[in-house]
């Protein structure tokens, strides 16, 4: 007599798990931050408006496969306070199909922590949903004070920032290779706990202003039970119609939007951001809860453009800095204006034209064979080097996006969030030996991803066109 066995269950994708959790936080973000919900409707606007009077921008989009992806793009922040902490976030942004990829020393530009960015690096999983965190650990050997310095240690070390739940089902997926349908639903649930605002501190009125005093950011991290998302960001296609209409949705955009200036081409990453919300807590008291107020929490929109080789970010590094050097970013309307004036005169240096940007080897770009090359390879008529394949239009090139991050420009979107007035100078820089010890994992370098990225593209183009091994060092 035979019997029968239950089939297992079958896994689900990681990119589906990122969707569904992309998808509960920007609900729960909603409701937490009503502003944000504002922020979506105008980039929709914007972005609806952008493609509507651009058809050569769709096309782009849509031959490179992000047209699907500007909707649901999302990048969030989170700031943690010890290393098991950051080793967990690891394991738990895995599940989700997330690395983490590039360091970055925030300390140099007075605030105290390190990071990295928890993104998927596969092409396709990125064209699904190119969900980002941007995910800071707070470096307290950064506290001058040591008394503070140990008594922040010692309340970060009785906190759990992560349900039991979540960790058990993070073990399952590292124990099967994956989830089931009904357990990355579960996951998402446990897992957004982490994530969700809490009103209620968990320290003295008195020892969070000795900690606001040392710095935001410290009283930030070390005066809740969780970690808390400080922002979610959208992606919209033009940073300066979002910023110019936001005072019309009654938000206040900061002075200047960081990064480079407005191009035909665009690089990189811009942001600007609004002014961090005033929320009510409850710190603990011997005789009950005390309210005060605690600012952090923000809203955020970006405009992504072209990644940059190390040649094209060592220039775009070379002229940012030229001009913060020499223009004071205030407040006020006439000090932004004349930072984006010299910021524009500043980065004529860098070519706005892609094929310039593709032949001096300042940006990563994705090749295709197009329809007329594939035609014409049937007939052996193509020429023997890629500038000529492209010249004749049988070769054609679209640029791969910034999936990462500025650390300037991070550092300008905390400090502007964090108060302008206070600056902090530090003298410890860069550690990232012991960000990746903590993180137990050693970060993916981004421009390594990108060139990777280029040279697949550029191989399977010539092997459609039967030109596959031909030298590829004329195309940069």
């Amino acid at each position: 007599m035979s019997r029968s066995f239950p089939m297992p269950q079958a896994f689900v994708s990681p990119d589906r798990i990122r969707s569904l959790f992309t998808e509960a936080m920007s609900q729960m973000y909603r409701a937490e931050v009503p502003q944000y919900g504002t922020l979506i409707e105008l980039v929709a606007d914007v972005n609806a408006g952008c493609l509507e009077n651009d058809p050569d921008l769709r096309e782009r989009l849509a031959q490179a496969g992000e047209l699907e992806r500007i909707d649901v793009e999302r990048h969030g922040a989170i700031r943690l306070g010890t290393a098991d902490e950051l080793f967990t976030i690891r394991r738990l942004f895995a599940v989700m199909g997330m690395q983490p990829v590039g360091y970055y020393d925030l300390s140099v530009a007075g605030v105290p922590v390190h990071s990295t960015s928890f993104r998927p690096i596969d092409e396709a999983a990125l064209n699904v949903n190119p969900f980002r965190v941007f995910t800071s650990l707070l470096r307290l050997e950064l506290i001058e004070d040591e008394g503070l310095r140990g008594e922040a240690e010692a309340i970060l070390a009785k906190r759990r920032i992560y349900t039991p739940r979540a960790v058990a089902l993070i073990e399952r997926h590292e124990q099967n290779g994956g989830l089931t349908e009904a357990e990355a639903t579960e996951f998402v649930a446990e897992a957004l706990e982490t994530f969700r605002w809490h009103g209620e501190a968990t320290v003295s009125a008195e020892t969070y202003k000795r900690l606001h005093d040392a710095h935001r950011l410290i009283a930030d991290v070390v005066s809740f039970k969780g970690p808390h998302i400080n922002h979610l960001t959208p992606r919209t296609l033009d940073i300066d119609a979002v910023q110019a209409r936001m005072p019309e949705r009654g938000i206040t955009p900061k002075a200047v939007i960081e990064g480079p200036p407005r191009r035909h081409c665009d690089i990189l990453l811009r942001q600007t951001s609004f002014k961090a919300l005033e929320e009510t807590i409850a710190f603990s008291g011997d005789d009950g809860a005390i309210q005060g107020t605690h600012t952090a929490r923000f809203g955020e929109i970006e405009q992504r453009g072209v990644a940059l080789t190390a040649k094209g970010r060592a220039l775009y590094d070379r002229l940012l800095a030229s001009v913060r050097g020499e223009v004071q970013v205030g407040a006020g309307g006439a000090k932004a204006g004349a930072y984006d004036d010299e910021l524009a005169a500043r980065f004529k240096a860098l070519p706005d034209s892609w094929d310039e940007l593709r032949r001096a080897d300042l940006a990563f770009f994705r090749y295709a064979a197009t329809p007329a090359g594939i035609a014409a390879a049937a007939g052996s008529m193509l020429p023997g080097d890629p500038e000529a394949l492209i010249a004749k239009g049988y070769l054609a090139f679209t640029p791969i996006v910034y999936e990462d991050f500025l650390p300037v420009s991070a550092a300008g979107i905390f400090q502007s969030n964090l108060g302008t007035d206070q600056q902090q100078n530090y003298a410890t820089r860069s550690n990232r030996d012991a960000f990746e010890a903590a993180l137990g994992a050693t970060v993916q370098d981004e421009l390594a991803l990108y060139a990777a990225r280029q040279a697949a593209s550029l191989e399977s183009a010539l092997t459609a066109l039967d030109l596959a091994g031909l030298p590829l060092k004329t195309v940069a």
